[in-house]
């Protein structure tokens, strides 16, 4: 109800007049609108102290609540034109909304003994605002005439074009299945949905002095403890486009490369404070934040890894291209170039940070943002995460989507997570009240189904699962020849590292006692199937042994980068043999390189014996005279010690060299000679 209506109210409750059935009638006008009317009055009902106005009759003075807004029809020839209370009802919230903020009047009283010079200074005054309000709106409705006149012309051309504009689809139909929200990509947005804003932005609020940064970023909120940002020589340019996707690379310029050779340096000096002095002169190196972050993470400080991780996305965003997007699915990176490898690592270890932090949903779009950036390769095989963030996220839908699209051509059900995590999502939906009977019906009787088949398929993970969730199974399962250890045992090895992983990351998802009954009901139907013989069972066995003969390169990436004793301990003898970087892990065999490294010429490599294994046990070891490498902490002074040890050990053995040592005499008969 609006003040006027209201006060209107209260100046006929104070008034006590009596009123007839004939004679009730409102003044509905303003002190403007009287003086323009002169003498044009009729009879009816006035407010105390107020001038006789034209008023509108009714039965039930409750209505007036939205008859104030008659106030903002036209005046034609200096009068007002009359309208019906009814008609007033219906355009009342309409003039609400035009006008805006309200002005207050006084009441009748007051204004009757106002002076004249006060109320004719007051009515100039409303109706310039009127006039103002009158070029607002004429201003809003020439855009929107314009806006309206594009749209008719693009409508002219597609039908011209023969390209008709789909009506209104459904959310599942017009986003792609890795289309990415910009929204979710913030932690906050999830935070506020758990703790509220308040709790969330608490800390934010009394800054109002924060250091400028030159772009807006979707990947992350540029902190004001970092270094000024200044562009590092990195870029991204377009490699082309074609069948509806664009092929992006980055790029390194040439200071940019050195940074990067310095890099490589500290990371064969195996000391992190070398590091430490290369991002002083290059704060924004990528490579250098992420193997940072890394050594941080070892030392239990993940405050300062996850900030060396959003420091090297910023720097990365800062250097995309303007037609790379985020959210379309349809920009490419290749990973076999070494340049992209660090937005991947980048992305995955931001990923890994949001998921420990509580926040599944947005770890969830990074997961998808990754798969997207090259789906059919999959670099980092992020098909084995996105099911147990999915489940996570409580965003079923979207898991039974995601395998309904991509098993057809991806064989999704050949995964042993997608196995059991996509019937889970059937029965967890199917827990859901808020679906109607049915639904909940058909989704329960789905994820029976498909459970039956994983139990099927992949028996040897059964007893690890429920072993991971402190459940004892029942003797008849324990005893059986098909769910027994024989399984678990009898599986390739390949597979045993896919069951690892998964069981590693998702057994808690299972820990739920209506998860467990409904497990246990589907395990005696397996049970009961395969005594029966059904010949989908030597099936199954006969697949495993023929798709699970070893593991691609992209799953061993995906291991190390998980952590996952289980699945770490289980990988090949030629994977853990070999030294793998955490900054480039397994690199790909088909790589593309842009630049080469430039080869080292240490004198110390042409030394003598004792020089190499002073170098072999001391990496920044150098011997005198020898210029150490830019970049490396330490240098001459670090190593004025070693030196003079290594002159004191050349004093010492200057008459012993390897070409005096003699082999044992031959006439020996033994072949145990002497040395001389």
């Amino acid at each position: 109800m609006s003040r006027r209506a209201l006060r209107r109210l209260r100046g006929e409750q104070r008034g006590q007049e009596p009123i007839g059935p004939s004679a009730l009638q409102f003044d509905l006008r303003d002190d403007d609108d009287a003086e323009e009317e002169g003498p044009k009055r009729e009879l009816g009902v006035r407010r105390p102290g107020g001038a006789g106005k034209e008023g509108v009759r009714v039965n039930n003075r409750f209505e007036l609540i939205n008859i104030d807004d008659l106030e903002d029809d036209p005046v034609v020839n200096g009068e007002r034109s009359g309208c019906a209370l009814t008609d007033t009802a219906a355009r009342g919230n309409k003039g609400r909304a035009r006008r805006g903020n309200t002005e207050s009047k006084t009441d009748g009283d007051v204004a009757g003994t106002a002076p004249p010079e006060q109320s004719n200074a007051s009515g100039k005054l409303r109706k310039k605002k009127k006039k103002q309000k009158n070029k607002k709106s004429s201003t809003g409705e020439a855009s929107e005439n314009v806006l309206e006149d594009i749209d008719r012309i693009l409508e002219r051309i597609e039908d011209s074009t023969g390209l008709n504009r789909p009506g209104p689809a459904p959310l599942s139909s017009r986003k792609h299945i890795l289309y990415v929200e910009h929204r979710h990509l913030n932690p906050d947005t999830e935070l506020k949905r758990y703790f509220g804003a308040r709790a969330v932005l608490g800390e934010q609020r009394p800054r109002q002095r924060q250091r400028v940064y030159p772009k807006c970023t979707w990947l992350t909120t540029p902190k004001s403890t970092w270094p000024r940002y200044s562009k590092p020589g990195l870029s991204m340019r377009l490699l082309e486009s074609r069948k509806g996707l664009s092929f992006f690379a980055f790029e390194h310029s040439e200071e940019y490369q050195q940074a990067q050779h310095k890099f490589l340096v500290a990371v064969e000096s195996m000391e992190p404070n070398n590091i430490v002095v290369l991002l002083q002169t290059s704060p924004y190196h990528v490579d250098s934040l992420l193997q940072l972050s890394d050594a941080c993470r070892f030392q239990e400080d993940q405050e300062m890894a996850r900030d060396l991780v959003e420091r090297a996305l910023y720097s990365m965003e800062c250097a995309f291209h303007p037609l790379f997007s985020l959210t379309s699915g349809a920009c490419r990176l290749d990973y076999r170039r070494p340049e992209n490898r660090s937005f991947y690592l980048a992305l995955y270890k931001q990923m890994s940070f949001l998921e420990k932090r509580g926040c599944p949903r947005t770890a969830l779009e990074y997961c998808k943002l990754i798969l997207s950036l090259e789906p059919d390769e999959d670099p980092l095989c992020m098909l084995l995460l996105i099911d147990h963030l999915a489940l996570r996220a409580r965003n079923y839908e979207y898991l039974i989507r995601l395998f309904q699209e991509w098993e057809a051509h991806r064989n999704l059900s050949q995964l042993p997570n997608f196995a059991f995590s996509v019937p889970l999502a059937y029965f967890l939906l199917s827990q859901q009240t808020d679906l109607p009977e049915h639904e909940r019906s058909s989704a329960r009787e789905k994820a029976s189904l498909l459970i039956q088949q994983a139990l099927t398929m992949f028996p040897g993970v059964l007893l690890p699962l429920l072993e991971s969730c402190s459940v004892r199974p029942d003797i008849t399962v324990s005893s059986h020849s098909f769910f027994g250890p024989n399984a678990e045992i009898s599986q390739p090895p390949a597979l045993s590292q896919l069951v690892n992983l998964y069981l590693g990351r998702s057994h808690f998802l299972w820990k739920e006692p209506a998860t467990m009954s409904w497990l246990e009901e589907n395990v005696r139907a397996v049970l009961q199937t395969v005594d029966a013989g059904d010949p989908a069972v030597e099936a199954c066995e006969n697949r495993r042994k023929v798709l699970y003969q070893r593991a691609p390169r992209n799953i061993h990436r995906h291991v190390i980068l998980s952590e996952i004793k289980e699945a770490v301990a289980a990988l090949p003898p030629d994977v853990t043999t070999q030294s793998v970087m955490g900054f480039d892990p397994l690199p790909p065999s088909d790589t593309i390189y842009s630049y080469v490294r430039p080869e080292r010429l240490s004198p110390v490599s042409h030394g003598n014996t004792i020089a190499l294994f002073f170098r072999s046990l001391l990496p920044n070891y150098t011997v005198e005279g020898e210029r150490p490498e830019e970049g490396v902490a330490g240098g001459l002074n670090r190593n004025q010690g070693l030196n003079r040890l290594m002159l004191a050990v050349r004093d010492m053995m200057a008459n012993f060299h390897l070409n005096d040592l003699e082999a044992p005499h031959e006439d020996d008969a033994d072949g145990e000679g002497e040395w001389d």
